[in-house]
């Protein structure tokens, strides 16, 4: 996974004023004031002034891959090779559904009752998983980014996340997607631009399918020597090798009838570091390769038994995070940053 040099020229900057003047005619005509190359028709828009769920569709290419990023929650919403699909996803009128394709920032996954203590002091976060009396997925999936930079290979967002109830602390996010050769790369900054020391986590939640009807016939193979043991709230009690067990992906096979709603971690890293998870069609191609830097010690995978019937397992989630679930009580792999101190984590897929 890499990064695509764009020559200056080939893609437009957008200055502050520039996004404002845009945000106030609606997240579609913001797309088409920048101009993507295979905008209008690519992204469903129906002209200047129409607004979509998601916001402004910000269509990326190169080769025979594509990708669309959403400007509300910076979402992954489409990531597809040769014209194939590789998400399981949500349409360009629709809003995302079960975190599809969602960025989970400043923590992955849940907080144990949305309270935790940070430098003495309590804080009680909004009860997002409100059935499970959890926090769940972080505080910007909703909101709007700004595009920084869109060229035709590459798109930078960022937000700027303000001290509110349960999180007071200043915090800047940039997000690069960005295609090349290596496939599609993630890359994710965060910088505590306030006085006091924060917790931070990150995460990203797409759902991949290698085509097939259910994924119970595809493939998967996923280095990590043991789960989160958790309660029926989905809260790490412990952990469990996955020797002997039917969590036990690394040496590849088959899903089948495994049910998953579960945190993997004591990854196994390649030679270059990078912990990558193989998701392979019964034919042996299409291939995913979902990438991530070292940063990532944990992989949550989803095979959807929970949603709607007929949603049910027709996708997996596998979702690279930096940071446990309730890491902010456990402090299993979470990241404590100093006023002024940046941190950047990296993932990505490619697809053969």
């Amino acid at each position: 996974m890499g990064t695509d040099a764009v020559p200056e020229g080939t893609g437009r900057r957008l200055g502050r004023g520039q996004f404002l003047r845009g945000a106030a005619v609606g997240g579609a005509a913001l797309a088409l004031s920048l101009g993507a190359p295979r905008g209008a028709e690519a992204q469903g828009m129906t002209g200047a002034g129409a607004y979509l769920p998601t916001g402004g569709q910000f269509e990326i290419v190169h080769g025979d891959q594509s990708a669309i990023v959403t400007e509300v929650g910076a979402t992954l919403r489409s990531f597809s090779v040769a014209g194939l699909e590789l998400l399981d996803t949500f349409g360009v009128d629709e809003m995302s559904d079960a975190s599809r394709g969602q960025v989970l920032l400043p923590f992955p996954n849940r907080v144990d009752g949305g309270l935790y203590e940070f430098e003495g002091e309590e804080q009680q976060l909004p009860l997002t998983e409100a059935a499970a009396n959890n926090a769940i997925h972080g505080l910007t999936r909703w909101l709007d980014w700004t595009p920084l930079r869109w060229t035709a290979s590459g798109v930078t967002l960022c937000q700027r996340l303000y001290p509110q109830d349960g999180y007071p602390f200043l915090l800047a996010l940039q997000i690069e997607y960005s295609l090349s050769d290596l496939g599609l790369t993630v890359a994710t900054t965060a910088t505590n631009v306030g006085d006091s020391p924060l917790p931070f986590g990150a995460g990203h939640h797409p759902y991949l399918t290698v085509g097939t009807r259910t994924i119970d016939a595809a493939t998967l193979r996923l280095p990590a020597r043991t789960t989160l043991e958790t309660n029926d709230r989905l809260i790490p009690t412990g952990r469990s090798s996955v020797a002997g067990t039917d969590f036990d992906f690394r040496d590849g096979r088959e899903i089948g009838a495994t049910q998953l709603d579960t945190c993997f971690t004591d990854v196994i890293p390649e030679a270059d570091g990078f912990t990558r998870v193989y998701l392979t069609h019964p034919d042996g191609s299409p291939q995913i390769t979902l990438g991530m830097d070292p940063s990532h010690g944990f992989i949550q995978v989803y095979t959807g038994d929970t949603l709607p019937e007929e949603d049910q397992r027709r996708g997996i989630a596998i979702e690279p995070m930096t940071c446990a679930p309730n890491a902010f009580n456990s402090g299993d792999g979470l990241r404590v940053l100093a006023p002024g101190e940046s941190f950047t984590s990296v993932w990505g897929m490619v697809c053969r």
